[in-house]
């Protein structure tokens, strides 16, 4: 999708020297992030302040979305993904700015289906991730980042989100890919995601992401697995070329959409002030808080 402003949105990432983020929502830090110098992770904290962009859904509306189309299907996402662009496009305090977007399913696969019981079991507001499968140490390896505290599974907007899940017909989970965490996060959905975990599932997610638009740099990626497809059709002979020429036609086609939607680099205005106000903010914000950044 094309979005034609504003230049800065209400939701972004500031950052400051010294591997300092924050993830603003206005004038009000969400959450502080610093990345570890051995580039295996990063420290963050949230400050149970974020407020979700979307207006809240109602059971009726994930109800009706089923009736149109299989959950999970194709066009049961792209139903949510159009009432998510809704939602955001009209957010005054949400993450779109001047551009092109994505807003998509995992179709990168980063969900790893054993770290999904791990985010309900450890998710503290103060807390590290660990990236590339470092795990260091293991309950730190997980796949999503909620922006506020997971809710307990006997809340009661969590057991109505239990029942839909029971039903089919919970609605997906909308995260945002920031590249500076080097992880999605959860801009709506922090209920959902508890509800399908407790009911020993997991959550449907969209992730919006910008696009990446440079035609250059996907022709680069795009052009080894066109020749090793080429390669291997070329070498298929029998009656059963046909049958194994269409599995590789589909698997290229993955991999040619995985490409294109590819996510680019989230964008991060600078902190004013620098690192000094970004230790400041800290320091009122989530006082207490310590990275230790060259760990």
């Amino acid at each position: 999708m094309r979005v034609e402003g504003p230049v800065k949105p209400g939701l972004r990432m500031e950052c400051a020297d010294g591997r300092r983020l924050v993830l603003m929502q206005g004038a009000t830090p969400v959450l502080f992030a610093r990345q570890r110098a051995t580039h295996r992770g990063l420290h963050y904290a949230r400050t149970g302040r974020y407020t979700s962009p979307f207006a809240p859904l109602r059971a009726e509306r994930a109800r009706a979305v089923a009736e149109f189309a299989a959950p999970g299907s194709a066009e049961w996402s792209e139903r949510w993904a159009a009432h998510a662009e809704a939602e955001l496009r009209g957010a005054a305090e949400g993450p779109l700015h001047t551009g092109d977007w994505l807003l998509l399913p995992d179709v990168h696969r980063w969900f790893n289906a054993v770290n999904w019981p791990t985010l309900l079991a450890h998710d503290p507001d103060r807390g590290h991730l660990t990236w590339f499968g470092y795990g260091d140490p293991a309950e730190d390896a997980r796949d999503l980042l909620p922006l506020r505290a997971l809710s307990d599974p006997e809340a009661p907007r969590v057991k109505a989100y239990r029942r839909q899940y029971r039903e089919g017909v919970l609605p997906p989970v909308f995260a945002w890919w920031i590249s500076g965490l080097h992880s999605p996060v959860v801009l709506d959905g922090h209920d959902r995601v508890t509800a399908a975990l407790a009911e020993g599932g997991r959550p449907k997610v969209l992730i919006l992401s910008r696009a990446v638009v440079d035609a250059t740099w996907v022709a680069i990626l795009s052009a080894r697995p066109v020749e090793e497809y080429e390669k291997r059709v070329a070498a298929l002979e029998g009656p059963l070329a046909a049958a194994r020429i269409a599995h590789q036609s589909r698997s290229l086609a993955d991999d040619l959409t995985a490409i294109i939607s590819g996510y680019d680099r989230t964008l991060a205005w600078p902190f004013p002030g620098g690192a000094a106000a970004w230790d400041a903010a800290v320091a009122t914000h989530v006082p207490g808080w310590a990275p230790d950044a060259d760990r």
